[in-house]
């Protein structure tokens, strides 16, 4: 299977440690995250640490989210994911400074993209400069809400939606990752996912391997979105009405349709 670019991907997997990583090399996620933070318990991380740069050093490549820089855990999995051959990327949790992101990089090989997950106040007041360091940047929500107090609805978190947005666009970087939604809620899969994407977010983390292909399919252009596109281009390429200021802005629109659906192979 051919899975886009990190940059254009639409859904990140965290993989707790299983035997094998099964998900890593088969299903539909399009980057695949092997947990070495809250996918593990306290007790298990050290041999979750092996186990991970195992797989990597094995001819497998992945992305692996490490602990917060806060943590003892951080240097921990940072000295065990250097000699990682197979290291695609890495996800640091609870991204609360882009110092944090700085001393990160510094600890990996040269080029390694690094993700910030931002998961609380702080972290989501410094969101320009942690875009500023960081390949891209993922909305923590879970943890976000447990440090705000905020609920689920949609319309309370607008506005952290929203600030990771105009941060990721302000820094140069791909639209961010929204959170997941949790297994026991997968009737909102849908509902979650047309959410993210109506503020702008372009993949979403994801918690269970039998949501990735639903989350694809909504972060992708629909068939009736590039019908809307071409027929567009086509009206403004031979306009019959008034052509004002609203043309530029709309092809534009349009145009990124087409390209993000060519460059996802959904034409």
């Amino acid at each position: 299977m051919r899975r886009p670019h990190w940059s254009l991907a639409r859904t990140w997997l965290l993989q707790p440690d299983l035997p094998g990583f099964p998900e890593a090399t088969t299903g539909a996620a399009d980057v695949v995250v092997l947990d070495l933070e809250d996918g593990l318990p306290t007790a298990e991380k050290a041999a979750g640490r092996a186990a991970v740069t195992e797989w990597l050093l094995d001819g497998h490549r992945a992305w692996v989210r490490i602990s917060a820089a806060a943590t003892s855990d951080w240097a921990a999995d940072l000295d065990a994911l250097r000699p990682a051959s197979g290291l695609d990327g890495v996800m640091l949790a609870k991204t609360e400074s882009a110092d944090e992101l700085s001393d990160t990089a510094a600890r990996l090989p040269a080029g390694v993209p690094l993700v910030g997950l931002i998961e609380s106040a702080l972290g989501m007041e410094s969101a320009l400069e942690i875009a500023r360091r960081c390949s891209r940047i993922a909305f923590g929500l879970g943890d976000f809400r447990s440090d705000t107090g905020m609920s689920d609805d949609p319309t309370v978190l607008a506005y952290p939606r929203a600030r990771l947005v105009i941060a990721s666009r302000a820094a140069g970087l791909p639209a961010p990752i929204d959170g997941p939604t949790l297994r026991d809620r997968v009737r909102h899969l849908v509902r979650d996912t047309e959410v993210a994407k109506a503020a702008g977010m372009t993949g979403r983390l994801c918690l269970d391997a039998g949501h990735a292909k639903t989350i694809n399919a909504v972060l992708s252009p629909s068939a009736s979105e590039i019908d809307e596109a071409r027929i567009t281009l086509a009206r403004l390429d031979a306009p019959t009405g008034p052509y004002d200021g609203s043309v530029g802005p709309t092809r534009a629109r349009a145009a990124a349709v087409l390209d993000l659906a060519a460059k996802l192979g959904v034409t």
